[in-house]
Parts: structure tokens; sequence; C-alpha cells
């Protein structure tokens, strides 16, 4: 079967910008921080039902809902998910004061943007996907194969007690059981700058806790200084780092790395007795993250401390593995991933570039989970998500909403009804 070219044209008459822009704006005005999702799920929910998918909603833990909406067809299975949760909103009143971008949900269109937490991570995603879908509906154009809209909780870190992909966990589980349809292709709506990333980096976090023994600064000698214990573990990790500095390169995602977020000790006149440091590595794709782990330990050498020092190593941002995150890689040059890119470089001229995301989500679900190929790609960037700026460029989010149909048009296929020829 082939697509008539002209569908590119035709998606771009039928698009009601106005309407997709007050999608949009709809959904900032939902508040949805991390323990939040729910209300902005049933939103969601009533999106989904209007566009005649078959939609079901559950809870991955107490009181906090994932949704989704399924398009049965003959052919190839899409996904197409997000996460419903953004990162708070604290001190962003305080940062904009006077100015009318004050109001985190306002959804203020400024220079071009639509500025609002959410905004580029990743409601300006969602928005995107319900949209193309809305597009299709719009241009009388009907998918043939299957597509499963998805939007789950608990991605971002930050809040207490949450930020485990908890969300993502019920999500795989309920393809693995059948309630779910199992896609044979999935987009993750991160921000990309409606780049496509075939890769992303892994990770784990290692608090470090050094217990030494304190004592008055004028008898230092009844003491065990942890400060000092911990320089010493500060100078291996540094070696560790340059050795991994020098090691292979990805070409999409660079090299590995590991760094020292934060070393807190002291407050008294005092021999500190304790001092815990907090560091983060960078994996890339094709390393094992338990081997990381044990080089990670060897290096620290944890066991070999002066007398009366101790250190304690505790792995506290599990997700798909139970110390941090795994790395993904899709082949780039697999048919689906082929096809995005053209779609949107139809809808974007310059975008649809092959890349790497610098930041971990939950394609590690998907990809090792449920064996199913998939990238991140969407409007927004990456650059302003969870920060005051935050905000989404309108052409770029339009364009999407474009590239997106196009892309499910060109995936699952579309009825003869529709305007195809074979």
């Amino acid at each position: 079967m082939r697509l008539r070219d002209d569908l590119p044209e035709r998606l771009e008459l039928a698009q009601n910008a106005v309407a997709d822009l007050a999608l949009l704006k709809e959904a900032l005005a939902i508040e949805s921080v991390t323990g939040n999702e729910t209300p902005f799920a049933r939103h969601l929910e009533t999106q989904l039902s209007g566009l005649g998918l078959e939609t079901g909603r559950g809870e991955f833990l107490d009181g906090r809902e994932n949704v989704w909406g399924t398009r049965h067809g003959d052919g190839p299975n899409l996904m197409i998910l997000g996460h419903t949760d953004t990162v708070h909103v604290r001190g962003w009143e305080d940062h904009w004061q006077d100015d009318p971008r004050r109001d985190p949900f306002g959804g203020i269109e400024r220079d071009g943007h639509v500025w609002g937490r959410g905004s580029s991570d990743l409601k300006g995603g969602i928005c995107a996907a319900i949209a193309g879908m809305r597009l299709l509906q719009r241009a009388g154009i009907t998918p043939v194969g299957g597509l499963t809209l998805a939007f789950i909780g608990d991605e971002e870190s930050g809040e207490p007690g949450s930020g485990v992909s908890a969300g993502a966990k019920d999500l795989v589980h309920r393809v693995a059981a059948g309630e779910i349809e199992r896609p044979d292709f999935a987009l993750y709506v991160e921000p990309t700058n409606l780049d496509v990333y075939a890769a992303q980096i892994g990770f784990f976090i290692a608090d470090v806790t050094v217990t030494g023994k304190t004592a008055y600064f004028g008898t230092p000698e009844l003491g065990a200084d942890a400060l000092k214990a911990a320089h010493a573990l500060l100078s291996r990790i540094w070696k560790h780092e340059a050795e991994l500095n020098a090691g292979p390169c990805h070409e999409l995602v660079g090299a590995s790395s590991i760094l020292a977020t934060s070393v807190e000790s002291g407050g008294f006149i005092a021999v500190p007795g304790e001092c815990r440091l907090s560091l983060i590595r960078k994996l890339r794709p094709g390393e094992d993250l338990d081997a990381a782990v044990a080089a990670f330990e060897a290096a620290l050498d944890a066991s070999n401390m002066p007398e009366g020092v101790s250190a304690a190593v505790e792995y506290p941002a599990g997700r798909d593995h139970a110390k941090g995150g795994s790395p993904v890689e899709t082949a780039p040059d697999i048919a689906p991933i082929r096809l995005l890119q053209d779609c949107i470089q139809l809808s974007r001229p310059g975008a649809g570039r092959i890349g790497g995301a610098p930041y971990w989500s939950e394609l590690p679900f998907l990809t090792d989970g449920i064996g199913c190929p998939a990238v991140y790609c969407a409007p927004g960037d990456i650059a302003v998500a969870h920060t005051y700026e935050e905000r989404i460029e309108t052409e770029e989010y339009l364009a999407a909403v474009r590239a997106f149909a196009l892309f499910i048009a060109r995936y699952c296929g579309i009825e003869p009804t529709s305007g195809n020829s074979t």
C-alpha cells in the first residue's frame, strides 16, 4: 500500500491551530506535580474518549492513576506514551513577580512560546499526540493498524516517596498480562526539539556516609576526622572519573562519567564526626549497570579507611534496575525510525535528526521490559525543563501535531476511503 503524496498538505490545510493551542493550555492549567497525577489523567481520559478510543485507567499506587486509549487494528501496533507528572513549582511566582508569566499554570503566550510548568516536559508532547489523532479525524483519515496512547505517572523525581517509575512498571505489567496491546514500536514524548533520540544514558546515584568520631577542636587527637577520610574517597572517585573519561565514547551520548554532586560535613567547632557525599554515575549504551556499580565500589574501596572511620554506600534511585536506570540504544536505521524522521522533516524542515538523550527516562521499560523498539521524540527543549523558564515554541508544537498525525497514518496505514492509492 502506498500513501498519497499529498497527505502532508491535506493535514496542514485541515489543522486548527487555535484548537491545538487551546488543548495545550487546558493541560497546563491542571497542576500535576508528581503525586497528584490523577486529575490530569482523568482529563486525558476525556480527551481519549472523545477520539473514539477504547479507554482504560488503573491505579499504579494508591490514589494515583495511569490512563490509556486504544484503537484496535489489523496492521502494526504503535504506542505513543508520556508521563503525566511534572516537577514542583516552588519559587516560580517569586521569580516572575509582577510578570504575567508568574502563574505556572497560566499557559501565557509570549515571544512565540507558550509558558508554564510542563509545557516542554512534557505536556506539549502529550497534547501533540492527541491533537495529531484529532487532526487525522478532521482530515477524514482513518488508520488501519493498532494505536495506543498511554499516559503514566511517577516519572519525575524530587517529591518525597515518589519518582520511582511506578507508572511505567504498571504499564508494562498490563502489556505483559494482555490488558493493553503489545506495541511493535513506541514513541515516548520526552522533549527533543522534534529530533529523534535513539539512545539514552543510564545512571545510578550513590550516597556515601563516612562516619568517624567528633571531638573538641582543641583535642583533635580524641576524634576520627570523617571529612579528611571523605577527601581520600573523593580522590579515588576522581581517579575513577579520569579512567571513565578516557574510555570508549558513544557517538550519540559521549563518554561515561562520575560526578560528585554534594558534600556535607561539619557545622561545629569540632572534628567532623560525619561526612555525606552524593555521586551520580553516567553510563553509555552498552555498559552493564551491575558491572558499573561493581567498578565504582572497587574504586571507592570503602573498606580501606583510617582507624575509627567507616563508610557505607546506599543507592536511593532505583528505576528499571534496583540501583538506577539502564542505558538504552535502538538501532537508528530501522524502518520505523527512518519513517518518523521523514514525517518530521516534511512537517518541520531541519528537525528529525538522530540524537541521544542526555537525560534518563523510561525507555528501558519498553526496550528491555517488553522487547519493543522505542525512541524519544517530541516538541520542547530539555534545557528549560524543571526551570522557571519552561516554555514551548508555538510553531514547533504545531509542527509536532502534523508530524505525529503523518507518522500515525504512515506507520499504521490508512483505509482506502481515506485517500491512499495502491
